[in-house]
């Protein structure tokens, strides 16, 4: 059953009833509102839900049910591709089951996910947005969702993103647009737009994402949440739609640092406690004529008054300059995914029976897809990349780029490097073409895409924290990047800036 089709009369009782009576839980949970009343189940962070439920405080079906009741309340969103909630309610019963008898609670017990509809589910349906596999159903889960459903987790549904993963706008002219739930004339940004609205608009605590060029981090940014993109290869890929290996990479959206840990833990097998942080000297990089530069006066208003509250709490800003960044780039961001993607997408739709070459493929999808791989990545096109300029960008600019990064952060001694994430606050839907920012016209990609290009090229992680909203109530966010494999350091450090900066208000639907 989609998105479209009506919910079955138990699944309505149990979702929308729980959606429209606040559903309140015992004080004992430790989720409280701001006005320190106790929290409703939809307010609940990942953590709290699980230990919630292990403790049989609620059960996963009566969780699983308040959450489908916030999908069904915030269906014009259009979150979701793929929606089944008789299943989520029967999972969620299965884990009930599972504790009655004993069985040791997994680190994620009775939680819905919502999965980006480019990683595979054997269970549902993998369209990747697009219209050639709107039927496409893989025969077994990715390793991801493998590993999630292990450790207790329920797949929610499949969420809408932008075609392909090809842009991050998740205006998908096949399946519909996705609105963000701060304002849904606003884009959510792509391309993991789904997971980012639906997990903003508290349809579930965590999701998961998928980033090559900004897909985890600009849909962050524009919906007010935590994201987070580990360091390259850090988790695994196999069986999601790729773009390119070199940087392709899965991860999280949530609305707590805490919640990114958790996800982190389970899906890395790493369960080791964090580093001890504190703001009192901690070094962060600044780049200012790069990742400060054009900026919307509101986004430079809101990162400048975060910064300042870390440096008033002892934070140390090292400024720096990285010269020969925005050369490298240029050099091997889009040639290395308009040439690989030409490669690895025929591959995985051979590997997984997807029933559909490249060709026919690109063929059927959108207008708008269809035109940008006939520019950039199909053999003919202004943008088309040689084997040889791949091979430069592969052999010589990439480990240019690495290890520029990698005498920074020895040179420098800085925990992370810390920029606004995006040049604006999210745009209007359709409103894709040249941006004005300070009575200067911007390109898109630049407004949007410039600032989260490095960290992904050079395979560091990254994660994204709102900062505030803007006047008229729009979402700005920060991005912290660090050295390549210190995930963890990474997210010690975005605990202690979130406790520091705050975070944003729920929307209302």
């Amino acid at each position: 059953m989609s998105n479209e089709k009506a919910l079955s009369r138990r699944s309505f009782v149990l979702g929308a009833s729980a959606a429209v009576a606040v559903t309140r839980i015992p004080v004992a949970l430790g989720a409280s509102t701001s006005a320190g009343q106790p929290a409703s189940l939809i307010d609940l962070g990942a953590v709290e839900a699980v230990a919630a439920m292990s403790r049989g405080e609620i059960s996963a079906e009566r969780y699983a049910g308040t959450l489908l009741g916030r999908c069904t309340a915030g269906k014009a969103l259009n979150a979701f591709i793929t929606l089944e909630p008789e299943r989520v309610l029967e999972a969620a019963r299965g884990c009930d089951r599972e504790r009655l008898a004993g069985k040791k609670p997994g680190a994620l017990f009775g939680l819905p996910i919502p999965v980006k509809d480019s990683v595979n589910t054997a269970e549902y349906r993998t369209t990747a947005g697009t219209p050639a596999l709107r039927e496409f159903r893989p025969k077994a889960d990715a390793p991801l969702v493998r590993t999630l459903r292990a450790n207790g987790a329920i797949v929610l549904g499949k969420t809408n993103l932008h075609e392909l993963s090809y842009g991050w706008t998740s205006n998908n002219q096949a399946f519909g647009p996705v609105h963000n739930p701060h304002d849904p004339t606003r884009i959510p940004g792509g391309s993991s737009g789904g997971t980012a609205a639906a997990v903003a608009a508290r349809m579930a605590p965590l999701g998961v994402a998928e980033d090559t060029e900004g897909s985890i981090r600009v849909p962050a940014a524009f919906c007010g949440l935590a994201g987070f993109r580990p360091t390259t290869g850090r988790y695994p890929t196999h069986a999601c739609v790729p773009i390119s290996p070199l940087f392709d990479q899965v991860g999280p959206h949530a609305r707590s640092v805490a919640d990114l840990v958790l996800f982190d833990s389970v899906v890395a097998g790493d369960s080791s406690s964090l580093p001890s942080v504190s703001l009192r000297g901690l070094r962060l990089g600044v780049v200012r004529d790069y990742w400060f530069t054009d900026l919307d006066p509101e986004v430079e208003r809101l990162t400048t008054a975060a910064l300042r509250v870390l440096t008033d709490a002892g934070a140390e800003l090292i400024e720096s300059k990285l010269p020969d960044l925005a050369r490298l780039i240029d050099l091997t961001t889009d040639q290395v995914q308009n040439h690989d993607v030409r490669i690895w997408l025929p591959k995985f739709l051979e590997e997984f029976h997807a029933g559909i070459g490249f060709d026919a493929l690109v063929g059927q999808a959108s207008a708008d897809i269809r035109a940008v791989f006939r520019s950039d990545v199909l053999a003919g096109g202004p943008g088309f990349v040689s084997e040889a300029a791949y091979a430069a960008a592969r052999d010589t600019h990439l480990p240019a780029l690495r290890r520029m990064f990698q005498e920074y952060f020895a040179r420098s001694r800085i925990d992370a490097i810390v920029f606004p994430a995006t040049l604006m606050p999210p745009p209007r839907i359709g409103d894709d073409g040249a941006q004005r920012i300070g009575g200067k016209d911007v390109p898109f990609e630049t407004a949007v895409a410039r600032n989260i290009a490095p960290g992904s090229t050079a395979g560091l992680p990254g994660v994204v924290l709102p900062v505030g909203l803007t006047a008229s109530g729009l979402p700005v966010a920060i991005e912290l990047d660090a050295a390549a494999g210190s995930d963890r350091h990474l997210l010690a450090v975005a605990g202690v800036i979130e406790r520091a900066i705050g975070r944003l208000p729920a929307p209302k639907l």
